[in-house]
């Protein structure tokens, strides 16, 4: 357990210190309040110097605002390739969390925030952090992040190939793009899950919310296991399924990537982006090495039943950053003795696409996602 320390007048205290990026430890941490300048507070977060806030909260917002507002964001030169303005573009973030990531919050043994004007996060924290272990600081920055995905689960988040909403927890990624739901909703099922529906199986490896589990067992499959390596990912799978009362069809199983047994269809939506992920909603983009997308091939052949197949569902942003080349893809396909039956292909419908001022629009205009039908 690690733990800052801070001095209030002539007091000594301490706290434990949580953070969800695994953030260091500051070097140092001081009290900060409604006299901060925002010069002095971007200094010293610059120096490694944390900044424990005791004024008003809106004040702190506005506070972490001025200090984003100077933090210098390198913009790729003329010449630069999509891989160098993505490498550049992850450097600039990662300095931008690092930085902001100094202005801190002290959150009271019960998740009470006890700054002036502060909102009531307490069920928020709850469902992030699971029971309180005692008084704790995090970042002001994960904290509303904390609050915002609170929203999320509330509200929900639409999804038209189901007709309902599904309500992602913090720290699961949620279906905010449509196209790969859309892909597993409309292809063919395989034969093998059409000739005999009432014992039909499916594995969706890597669930997330549940949402492509939900597609499956609302297209007819009779039994739907739902797996995925993060925890908070299985509750949420698990709780998605009883909200849309399919719970009796789907199994949700893990922490681990395949389940036991065999399937005749498995469905994978791995994360589309090979770098290291600096948050855990990131998991669900970034994969180091493609290592789950490896580990889906290298498993899927054995996990199928005769006349089975795999759905393979991922972008192409990779590709046009220079991260991976269709090539490295489909050795990879070839390695794990599959065959590729079938692509099925649609462009990119999210915002960012659209953006010109994005670094990464070149990328981004370009992109399709594919459902790719593999064998054994």
């Amino acid at each position: 357990m690690s733990t800052i320390h801070w001095t209030t007048g002539r007091i000594h205290q301490s706290a434990r210190w949580h953070s969800e990026t695994a953030a260091p430890l500051p070097r140092r941490t001081v009290v900060a309040d409604d006299r901060m300048k925002a010069n002095t507070a971007y200094r010293q977060a610059c120096e490694g110097t944390a900044l424990l806030w005791q004024g008003d909260f809106h004040n702190a917002r506005q506070l972490l605002r001025a200090m984003g507002s100077r933090i210098d964001r390198k913009t790729p030169g003329p010449s630069a390739s999509l891989s160098e303005a993505f490498h550049l573009h992850r450097r600039s973030s990662s300095h931008q969390a690092l930085v902001l990531g100094k202005l801190l919050v002290l959150l009271d043994s019960d998740y009470t925030l006890a700054l002036r004007r502060a909102p009531d996060v307490r069920q928020a924290c709850l469902e992030a952090y699971g029971p309180s272990t005692g008084p704790m600081a995090v970042s002001l920055r994960e904290l509303l992040g904390v609050i915002g995905a609170h929203q999320w689960r509330l509200k929900g988040v639409d999804v038209p190939a189901l007709g309902t909403r599904l309500h992602p927890h913090y720290g699961v990624f949620a279906p905010v793009r449509g196209e790969y739901v859309d892909l597993v909703a409309d292809t063919p099922l395989p034969p093998a899950a059409l000739h005999s529906p009432a014992t039909s199986t499916a594995f969706d490896v890597g669930t997330g919310t549940g949402v492509l589990a939900a597609v499956l067992a609302r297209r007819g499959i009779n039994r739907v296991v739902a797996t995925d390596i993060n925890p908070r990912a299985l509750t949420c799978a698990g709780e998605n399924a009883r909200r849309l009362a399919l719970d009796d069809r789907i199994e949700v199983s893990g922490p681990g990537l395949f389940p036991e047994g065999r399937a005749d269809l498995i469905v994978c939506n791995p994360p589309w982006l090979p770098a290291r992920p600096t948050s855990s909603i990131e998991q669900g983009v970034y994969d180091p090495d493609s290592t789950m997308l490896h580990g889906f091939l290298a498993g899927l052949s054995v996990h199928l039943r005769p006349g089975g197949e795999g759905w393979l569902i991922l972008s192409d942003v990779a590709e046009h950053l220079g991260l991976r080349t269709r090539q490295q893809l489909l050795d990879a396909i070839q390695t794990a003795r599959l065959r590729v039956v079938d692509k099925i292909d649609i462009k990119a419908r999210h915002p960012r696409a659209r953006d010109a001022t994005d670094p990464l629009h070149a990328a981004r205009s370009a992109e399709t996602t594919s459902l790719w039908r593999l064998t054994a």
